[in-house]
């Protein structure tokens, strides 16, 4: 059987919906009401994703999955969010904070399933380059070293300036990907495609807010800078930058 799919939701009928679709689909649903419970879950359970609610009793689904990120055991673990709030700078702020996908409620439970999919897919694609990568990987082979900044591929590491950095899954394939293709410009359509995947269902505003994690993970050592968003047409790795440059910020 396949790990469980962890519903955050302190509606017990959506909890229930959601539930009955999951079963169907062939998982396993598990419920908490809140994210304290949810915590206590996460000490035993090993979930295949969650799905989280933005307004939960006590803290909040966003302090918990930035709880999450900041957390070794469970940075990488699929987050969807599924909440009731639908203003932009929600989505956008839950995005920048580490989510998967965003859904609204009312929400369709097909949509849902097939958004959850997409985001597994993502990850075990991700998890089979990787494993590629350090069955192949010899002396030095996948590391990529740019601007005094270094990406170790068949350990998933960053250092810059001597400093190891702590990124989430996507943020690392997206770093890898740019600097695998230093000064070549990439729109977000073709970053969407090349790095979420074709299948991939978010929109292009998620490039954004993980170009934007991304910079403020590279602020502290000085390398943000080196992630250059060229106006009209997208986002690329260069490695060399100079005070008045062409860089300019998301």
């Amino acid at each position: 059987m396949p790990p469980p799919i962890l519903i955050i939701d302190c509606d017990p009928q959506v909890q229930q919906l959601l539930a009955l679709n999951l079963r169907q689909a062939g998982h396993q649903p598990l419920c908490a009401l809140d994210a304290e419970s949810a915590l206590l879950m996460l000490e035993s359970l090993a979930p295949e994703l969650l799905l989280l609610e933005w307004d939960l009793p006590g803290q909040s689904g966003l302090a918990l999955l930035r709880r999450l990120r900041a957390t070794p055991r469970s940075a990488g673990l699929p987050v969807i969010m599924l909440t009731a709030r639908s203003a932009e700078a929600d989505k956008i702020l839950a995005l920048e904070s580490g989510a998967d996908d965003y859904i609204t409620k009312p929400f369709s439970p097909r949509e849902t399933l097939a958004r959850m999919h997409a985001v597994l897919r993502r990850q075990a694609h991700a998890a089979a380059q990787l494993a590629a990568q350090a069955a192949h990987a010899g002396a030095g082979a996948g590391t990529i070293q740019l601007a005094a900044l270094r990406l170790e591929a068949a350990t998933q590491r960053v250092v810059a300036a001597g400093r190891q950095l702590s990124l989430g899954r996507v943020d690392f394939r997206l770093l890898q990907f740019l600097m695998q293709h230093p000064e070549r410009v990439y729109s977000r359509a073709q970053l969407l495609d090349l790095v979420w995947g074709a299948d991939a269902c978010v929109d292009e505003r998620t490039v954004d807010a993980h170009v934007g994690r991304l910079r403020s993970a590279l602020q502290p050592s000085g390398h943000h800078d080196h992630i250059e968003t060229v106006r009209g047409s997208g986002y690329r790795f260069t490695a060399c930058t100079a005070a008045g440059s062409a860089a300019v910020p998301a």
